[in-house]
């Protein structure tokens, strides 16, 4: 437990100076995050015996990332996924021993790290620093705050399993908690952003972004243990100790920036 903890407030430092230097030293520090839970998925998938086509997913990425950079956007994110998906299902069929398990495979990584990684990128052009910070610190700080205190209180309080054929430990009790804890964080940032500086935004939106996102996060949470338990492995690699890797640590936060990118769009439309 104590390893636990001081692996996460370490974590939560690296967090607290990417997220004051904001900028490029962010988008560089988290690209490598993508880049490192990309790699735990294919080598966990390839540990479990199927034969991913990973180049046309790294090919994808680094166009991503150069035509973020270039253009500001993510929406060319879209047409290059389809143009992998393309490549990795041509280079699957034409060699030998093809499975549509392997071609299926080889594109999620795409759906379950590039996309919401490069969502993440997409909440640093938010107008205004304020609402980027407001909306970074959520899609970190809702699942984690949510697992927290799932956490606590799933092991103290847990009866009911919640998912036991996915992840026998959650319970529905914890969950629910989590829950809580996502909306109240969600609050508590809003609070705390806008006593220095003014949001456009109502209050009310953020106790139902806190919910939509500790719901997503919880998702993340359990299609990632899916995988795992799919690959036969406990955690994705043991580059922190007690937490396990870097999917670990981001599976939560990636399904939860979804959601925050979605309310960006929005807010963006309604203005």
């Amino acid at each position: 437990m104590i390893q636990r903890i001081v692996t996460g407030l370490c974590l939560i430092a690296l967090l607290a100076f990417a997220l004051w230097m904001g900028g490029w030293v962010f988008s560089i520090l988290y690209m490598l995050t993508i880049c490192c839970a990309m790699y735990e998925v294919f080598k966990a998938l390839k540990q479990a015996g199927h034969r991913v086509a990973e180049w046309p997913c790294w090919l994808c990425l680094v166009l991503s990332l150069v035509l973020f950079n270039a253009a500001g956007s993510v929406g060319l994110l879209m047409p290059l996924m389809a143009g992998a998906f393309f490549l990795i299902s041509a280079f699957v069929i034409f060699r030998s021993h093809p499975t549509l398990e392997d071609t299926l495979l080889s594109a999620m990584p795409l759906l379950c790290v590039l996309l919401p990684g490069v969502c993440m990128l997409g909440l640093q052009n938010a107008p205004g620093r304020p609402f980027q910070l407001l909306l970074t610190l959520l899609a970190f700080g809702v699942p984690l705050a949510g697992d927290t205190l799932a956490y606590f209180i799933g092991s103290r309080l847990g009866k009911r399993k919640l998912c036991p054929e996915v992840s026998p430990h959650k319970s529905v009790e914890g969950a629910a908690a989590g829950l809580v804890g996502s909306v109240l964080f969600a609050m508590a940032c809003y609070g705390g952003v806008s006593a220095f500086a003014a949001l456009d935004q109502p209050f009310w939106h953020f106790p139902l972004l806190g919910l939509a996102g500790g719901l997503a996060g919880q998702m993340g949470d359990l299609f990632a243990s899916l995988i795992k338990r799919h690959c036969g492995i406990k955690d994705f690699s043991q580059i922190f100790p007690g937490h396990g890797g870097m999917m670990d640590r981001l599976d939560s936060v990636y399904w939860a920036t979804v959601v925050m990118y979605m309310y960006l769009n929005l807010t963006l439309l309604t203005a």
